[in-house]
């Protein structure tokens, strides 16, 4: 996996906002959200907004799809789970082992 991705990815989240609005669409599942709807959640004026979610699309944790007039934004949820495996893959890979045959 690539270190820079995942630092990119992290720091987008590092935000109060996007993290906010990437967990609105996480909760929202496959069917995603209109940003209108994302809009009316957070309170978060729409020139603000959009600028979070760009920079969400841009490191690949969302997507953006038209329908008709609406956009309709969703977390990618492979691309969080690469990132969350990243973060988790080596878990206490460097722990001490107990000796074998310690009480």
């Amino acid at each position: 996996m690539d270190t820079r991705k995942i630092a990119l990815r992290l720091e987008a989240l590092g935000n109060e906002t996007r993290l906010e609005v990437y967990r609105l669409l996480v909760r929202a599942g496959d069917e995603g959200l209109a940003v209108g709807a994302i809009q009316t959640k957070t309170k978060v004026a729409r020139s603000t907004l959009s600028h979070h979610i760009h920079k969400l699309i841009t490191v690949g944790l969302v997507k953006q799809e038209r329908r008709g007039t609406t956009l309709i934004c969703r977390a990618q949820f492979d691309v969080m789970n690469q990132t969350m495996g990243f973060l988790m893959e080596e878990c206490c890979a460097d722990a001490r082992k107990p000796k074998s045959g310690a009480a």
